[in-house]
């Protein structure tokens, strides 16, 4: 049953048509201000189904180095929208196989489904009509033109989350990731925890036979914790000789 009107008393709106003890779930709670402004203007009160929709575009980024929570955080935000009934799309890169290849997972096990791609353009032509949300794990690993389409998701009024790494192995710019996260209108950088010294991790350290990975070595090589860990700006090196 979806709420018939509200009533403005106490600063506070009251549900007409719902029981109290559902008053207290986030899901049923509408904006105060859109019910203020519809009644000024002697509009009809929004419904249930009218609020469940996003009236704006936006762009969220989830970073930080490997190991700090990403793809956690991502997942979370995830299963938050399909309680608030969105309709939610996640895509991720073909090339990153290393634990499902149709789900996103984190290190520490949550997975979520995802649709594997080989170039951000297909995104476009994925998306399925009604999607409210999409998610993109693994930015990083696209090409630049992600972040003119991710522009024009927000602009359709879709919610764009990006989770990716915004510092490579050598501690630079990774990717397309920077200008994702200039243009976004929320950004969320994590940290991990130094394998060395126990501090705050920004930056991520490959490792080769247990050793730095020279700075001339590939940017991308796929792994997990045999090839990388997470390292403070004291701990993280990169030798160039």
């Amino acid at each position: 049953m979806t709420p018939s009107r509200c009533d403005i008393g106490t600063g506070r709106f009251i549900f007409k048509a719902l029981p109290s003890k559902t008053l207290d779930n986030p899901i049923f709670q509408v904006s105060i201000q859109t019910c203020y402004d519809r009644i000024q203007d002697d509009q009809p009160t929004p419904t249930f189904e009218e609020n469940m929709k996003h009236h704006n575009g936006s762009v969220e980024v989830v970073t930080g180095s490997m190991f700090s929570g990403k793809t956690d955080e991502l997942i979370r935000r995830l299963r938050r929208a399909t309680i608030a009934r969105q309709k939610v799309q996640v895509f991720k890169p073909a090339i990153d196989n290393r634990y499902n290849g149709e789900k996103v997972t984190s290190h520490a096990g949550s997975d979520y489904d995802a649709l594997p791609i080989k170039s951000a353009s297909e995104i476009l032509s994925l998306l399925e009509p009604g999607t409210t949300v999409v998610a993109i794990d693994e930015a990083q690993f696209f090409e630049h033109e992600i972040t003119e389409i991710v522009q024009q998701l927000a602009i359709r009024g879709l919610r764009v989350i990006v989770a990716g790494l915004d510092t490579d192995f050598r501690g630079e710019p990774f990717g397309p990731m920077p200008e994702i996260m200039a243009q976004a209108e929320k950004v969320d950088k994590l940290h991990a925890i130094c394998m060395v010294c126990g501090e705050s991790a920004a930056r991520t350290q490959r490792l080769v036979n247990g050793k730095p990975a020279h700075y001339n070595d590939p940017v991308v090589i796929v792994g997990a914790s045999e090839l990388y860990e997470a390292r403070c700006r004291e701990h993280h090196e990169v030798p160039r000789d």
